[in-house]
């Protein structure tokens, strides 16, 4: 099989995880093509939705349409670092400490709403998103490769929950917004209930893993590879000056953000089956994954203006190369 062959029946093989995920997830594909490229690009998540719009079932479903290995953790005020990374635990047997591995060993990290807990659990994640591993005790100890974390929140409810701070936003590859669904959407939701599908029964609703760990890692190699011409990569930078240009912005993109959107821009590229990024794939990921790295002024926040808007604007605002 030639490389150009065995490149299509990847990409096959990964738009397949769309069609599963739909299998117990109805009206979010926006969202689970979201969870696909940051998979593809090496990166995490940020899903931000009211209660009752299938955050959760949404990354679980994914996970195994992926076959890989998941973990819940629920965050709450009184959970500790050590609950998320592990910690050193005291052998009396052997006299001495070992490691216990947390949650955050595991493929797919779901962090359940992760603005309930305090910036100290919070910053925990830090090194394993980034770095992909876990320091304790003058130790580094590799994370599983893949390794996603997808986190959600609640953007309504305030009482009891605890700002994400600016670092922590930027270690978040894309930000995905899941909106309340169609109304033909969510008459396909009760139907599917009504003819006795449960959230808590995946295999009953048919899911079942499309690709794997080989596949995966060789689908992000693939994506990886996709060509960016200087025009596209100059483009970039244009719309990382404007937004920090913009009189409504307090603060603008950064140089990681560049990096980011060059990333998810290359996975849109290799997933729609093109070799070298356009302006086109920019644009559709500039807002998913620069909407969380923007900080605005408070005289904007209080003319309601938004961060997708001027985002918007600065798309419409800023030559595209020819």
């Amino acid at each position: 099989m030639s490389d150009t062959a065995a490149d299509t029946d990847l990409r096959s093989a990964m738009n397949r995880v769309r069609v599963e995920v739909g299998k117990a997830v109805v009206g979010q594909d926006g969202a689970v093509t979201g969870l696909l490229i940051a998979l593809l690009a090496r990166g995490h998540v940020l899903l931000e939705g009211v209660p009752g719009v299938a955050k959760t079932l949404l990354v679980r479903s994914f996970s195994r349409a992926i076959g890989l290995d998941t973990t819940r953790v629920q965050f709450t005020p009184d959970l500790m670092p050590g609950d998320v990374t592990g910690s050193l635990v005291y052998d009396a047997r052997a006299g001495a400490f070992e490691f216990r591995e947390g949650p955050v060993f595991t493929n797919v990290l779901l962090a359940d709403e992760i603005n309930r807990t305090p910036p100290k659990t919070q910053s925990a994640l830090l090194e394993a998103m980034e770095e992909r591993q876990v320091s304790a005790d003058g130790v580094s100890r590799s994370l599983p490769d893949p390794f996603l974390v997808a986190a959600t929140q609640n953007p309504v409810e305030h009482e009891g929950t605890y700002t994400l701070p600016e670092a922590q936003l930027d270690r978040f590859l894309l930000k995905l917004v899941i909106d309340m669904p169609a109304r033909e959407a969510e008459v396909d939701v009760l139907r599917r209930h009504a003819d006795g599908f449960t959230p808590r029964d995946l295999e009953g609703a048919g899911l079942a893993a499309v690709v794997g760990g080989e596949e995966i890692r060789a689908a992000q190699r693939a994506a990886a590879a996709v060509t960016v011409s200087d025009d596209v990569l100059g483009y970039v930078v244009d719309l990382a000056r404007a937004t920090r240009e913009s009189p409504s912005v307090q603060l603008g993109a950064s140089p990681r953000a560049s990096t980011a959107l060059l990333a998810t821009a290359k996975a849109w590229a290799w997933l729609g089956g093109y070799p070298a990024i356009t302006p086109d794939h920019v644009q559709t990921m500039l807002v998913p994954t620069w909407r969380h790295r923007l900080r605005l002024r408070p005289e904007a926040e209080l003319e309601g203006v938004s961060v997708d808007a001027i985002l918007t604007a600065v798309v419409q605002q800023t030559r595209v190369p020819i």
